[in-house]
């Protein structure tokens, strides 16, 4: 995009900024680090050559040669040789012996002996001390001058010793020169440490500027977000990675399940091999205990790693309903067709029977046929008052006499009021699909001897309402499975969703069912009734 190839000319990548400021701060904290060492080194170098030139001036004046040679008629000519062997033992650049008046015995430069002393030597006269830097005959230099006291504690004499500027410059170099040297090396250290994390960080994020991966971020959360279909990605250990609303929703997780472990979250053990499987699903349909999901997986790869697997999540709850809707009526006109089929049929015997001169027999026939099928209608229609629910039993009549299944309405059905609280639409899916099962199940099982039949009982009460349906078929053995996604009696691929869907829709109206066997399987759902209203 053009507006990213801006942003990256203009002011590079995260990675490329963060080096830069990282080299500054380096290169700062080494500069205020090699400035306070210098300074220190300064001081330091400062302070040694003060200790040194008190001390040596101190050893010197308490010296018992010096009181001795100040007597004689000619202090030079011992106090001369004296000094120049202690300033070469020091190290210092000067020792000088003078008189109280500050007339030189002694001076690196012999000519320079007899003159006068070249500072201060006020303080000292009066028997102090005098620290100072000051230029005298050698350059400026770091000097100290003491008295020297005679028996009666008189001052007789001075002694200064001074090492030179210079001197104390030139061994704050030979201190620096290894302050730069560590400097560089951190430099150096700190530089390509910082160029690997950069490396690293470029790496990671793929060259990306920081207003780029600002953009990404808060588009990467509004689309998340503001997506109905549920987006869900676990990592390779199980645990959730991302999460949007949206699955949270669909999956019925009420925290937010980033860094949890998919078992620990309640959702059905299916769902949960779905998702952590790794392999690739496509639209396939699992149940929650209120909705129909169509769950879509593929593993996540990312520069030849195994990242996790992401999971889309779309709520088929409402077309799964419509759908059995539309089976349920596709069966009412599949039940009517055949009706009409039937019905062509008994016509052109009538007709027959009519043109051999028979009009008894043809009025008979026709009468004791109508008189069969409205029994049937009126004791559905009398019984049932919910009417999605009495054409739900007349279109299975005829769908199971079609197949070759005696379809039976139990005397005790009844169900006298429409209002029970519960969805037609979830009836359907209960009702309907117990006898479509069972239906299957008998004209299945109608090999092993006897008439295959269907028997159906819908009763409201007190209890509430009471749905059976029983069947010659050969039973269920599997009862704990028998409403598990997938579990089905039929060889046959595609099946395996209607008890499901069976189950699903009790639990949520907060119903029972229970699986029992006389003949063949006995499928009794009991839902409890309406609440009043206040």
């Amino acid at each position: 995009m053009p507006s990213t190839t801006r942003i990256r000319t203009r002011r590079g990548s995260l990675a490329r900024q963060l080096l830069i400021l990282q080299l500054v701060v380096l290169f700062v904290l080494v500069a205020a680090g090699l400035t306070f060492a210098y300074l220190d080194s300064v001081k330091a170098t400062g302070d040694r050559a003060r200790d040194q030139v008190t001390a040596v001036a101190e050893a010197v004046a308490d010296a018992p040669g010096v009181l001795a040679a100040l007597s004689t008629s000619e202090p030079s000519r011992t106090l001369q040789p004296f000094a120049q062997s202690v300033r070469a033992d020091t190290g210092v650049d000067f020792v000088t012996i003078m008189d109280k008046h500050g007339i030189r015995y002694t001076h690196p430069n012999p000519e320079l002996i007899g003159q006068p002393f070249i500072g201060n030597i006020g303080e000292a006269q009066r028997g102090g001390k005098v620290v100072e830097t000051y230029a005298g005959s050698l350059g400026p230099s770091e000097r100290v001058v003491v008295p020297v006291l005679g028996t009666g504690g008189q001052v007789v004499a001075l002694v200064s010793v001074g090492i030179t500027v210079e001197a104390i410059d030139a061994e704050l170099r030979e201190r620096l020169w290894p302050l730069i040297g560590v400097a560089a090396a951190v430099l150096v250290v700190g530089g390509i440490g910082s160029y690997l994390v950069s490396a690293r960080l470029r790496r990671q994020t793929r060259g990306i500027a920081p207003e780029e991966l600002s953009n990404l971020f808060e588009y990467h959360e509004a689309v998340l977000h503001s997506m109905r279909e549920g987006l869900l990605l676990v990592g390779g250990d199980g645990r959730v990675v991302l999460c949007n609303d949206g699955a949270r929703a669909l999956l019925g997780v009420a925290d937010d399940p980033v860094g949890r472990e998919l078992s620990a979250l309640d959702i059905p053990e299916d769902l949960v091999e779905a998702f952590t499987s790794g392999e690739e699903r496509t639209d396939e349909l699992h149940l929650t205990e209120a909705r129909v999901l169509v769950v879509s997986t593929a593993p996540v790869r990312s520069r030849g790693e195994a990242m996790g697997t992401v999971v889309s999540l779309r709520d088929h709850t409402e077309l799964q309903a419509l759908t059995g809707e539309l089976t349920t009526v596709r069966g009412l006109a599949e039940a009517l067709r055949s009706q009409a089929h039937e019905a062509a049929n008994r016509l052109h015997t009538v007709v027959s029977l009519v043109e051999i001169g028979r009009p008894e027999q043809a009025v008979e026939f026709a009468t004791e046929e109508l008189a069969l099928a409205q029994e049937l209608t009126d004791r559905v229609v009398g019984a049932v008052a919910e009417p999605v629910l009495a054409a739900l039993l007349l279109g299975k009549a005829a769908e199971a006499s079609e197949r070759g299944v005696e379809f039976t309405i139990t005397p005790d059905t009844v169900m006298e009021d429409s209002d029970t609280g519960i969805p037609p639409r979830d009836l359907v899916t209960i009702l309907g699909n117990l006898v479509d099962n069972g239906i299957d199940a008998a004209a299945g099982n109608a090999g092993d001897g006897g008439r295959p039949g269907v028997e159906v009982t819908v009763r409201s009460d007190a209890e509430g309402l009471l749905l059976r349906v029983a069947d010659t078929g050969p039973g269920v053995d599997d009862v704990e499975d028998v409403f598990r996604r997938g579990w089905s009696t039929k060889p046959e691929d595609g099946h395996g969703l209607g008890l499901a869907l069976v189950g699903q829709a009790v639990r949520r109206h907060g119903g029972i069912i229970d699986v029992g066997r006389e003949e063949g399987a006995v499928f009794t759902v009991r839902l409890p009734p309406k609440e009043p209203t206040r």
